[in-house]
């Protein structure tokens, strides 16, 4: 007598989706993007993440606000070097308690990393950072902008251009 087994379209999707979800922890923990946290199941899995932030300009600054709920200010550090605004720092999971059970962990934990190329017209000192409600904000002061010159087109080829640096 032939068994028959009922075919679930579903479940070659689930199986490729389990797949690439595995690949990419995999990948994260090869470019050092990894970070340990603890998954429903009971056993640690590799999650990369990044805060979500978004980047405003006014007409005396720029503003960088970052959503980082659960983060305390002394888990973060900013740096501005060459152009470069890093904010790094953690979030630490808050449940390590062996009286619970999760079955589900969304939310992302561990160090994160962001970078931001800023221009070269920012005052660098004058970098003031605030967290509050979950909500960092990063004001970064533009530098007064050099004021245009006007430049005066004198007539003559090469070598009034020569003359006048000679007498200069």
């Amino acid at each position: 007598m032939a068994t028959r087994t009922r075919w679930d379209p579903f479940e070659d999707l689930r199986s490729a989706q389990d797949e690439i979800a595995q690949m990419n922890g995999m990948l994260a923990q090869a470019l050092g993007q990894g970070d340990r946290q603890q998954g429903g199941s009971g056993r640690a899995t590799t999650m990369a993440w990044a805060p979500a932030l978004d980047i405003s300009e006014r007409k005396d600054a720029y503003l960088v606000t970052i959503e980082l709920p659960g983060v305390e200010a002394d888990d973060v550090e900013i740096t501005f070097e060459d152009g470069l605004l890093t904010i790094q720092g953690e979030r630490h999971f808050a449940h390590d308690s062996s009286e619970q059970h999760f079955h589900r962990v969304e939310r992302r934990y561990g160090t994160f990393r962001r970078s931001i190329t800023l221009p070269a017209h920012v005052m660098a000192d004058e970098v003031e950072a605030t967290i509050e409600d979950g909500v960092l904000r990063i004001l970064v002061p533009k530098a007064e902008e050099a004021k245009p010159k006007r430049i005066q087109v004198n007539p003559g080829g090469m070598e009034a251009i020569a003359a006048s640096s000679r007498t200069s």
